[in-house]
């Protein structure tokens, strides 16, 4: 199973639009979402092609493919948009028999993880990507489509058999890193 990591779309339709092609570029099966999906927040400026409704739809149309947990940006108004659950601040996903860590990083993150073993901890909410061995587990960060920060580029992710890599919204590998 090939996964498309993403995190903070914060509302922006074209970077939504650019993640999902490279996703059917790279042949990905599933999508996980580490929150902050439609909302853009307070503390950011509006994003290009903001619509909310537009993520809504382009993401329902995939809704049997996503797994997604609650950011900080994320309420129970965004749910009612989405056919997808969105409002748990983390969840286990369990891939040939690793088990990864799914959460936004508000509350867990790759950093602060919840009581358990993970194999990896994957996150965003900081739009700073990164992905490091963390003691037995590998931390990752996807950073952001939409607003990223430290001067780095829109990234997002894949994980693929284990191998988690991180690339720019236009398709350049930063980092890999195998579990």
């Amino acid at each position: 199973m090939k996964y498309l990591l993403l995190s903070d779309i914060h509302g922006s339709l074209p970077a939504l639009g650019k993640a999902l092609a490279f996703g059917r570029a790279q042949q990905c099966d599933m999508i996980l979402l580490m929150g902050d999906i439609l909302n853009y927040g307070p503390r950011n400026g509006v994003p290009q092609g903001l619509d909310a409704r537009g993520i809504a739809d382009r993401l329902n149309a995939l809704a049997d493919r996503i797994v997604a947990v609650r950011g900080n940006c994320d309420s129970e108004v965004d749910q009612m948009l989405l056919h997808f659950p969105i409002m748990q601040t983390y969840t286990l996903l369990v891939d040939e028999g690793r088990k990864i860590l799914l959460t936004h990083g508000h509350v867990y993150s790759d950093s602060q993880l919840p009581p358990g073993n993970f194999d990896a901890a994957i996150c965003g909410h900081t739009h700073l990507w990164h992905l490091e061995r963390m003691g037995a587990t590998v931390g990752c960060n996807t950073g952001s489509i939409t607003f990223p920060k430290g001067g780095n580029p829109p990234t997002l992710g894949t994980m693929d058999r284990g191998l988690i890599s991180i690339f720019t919204l236009e398709g350049q590998l930063l980092k890999r890193l195998q579990l």
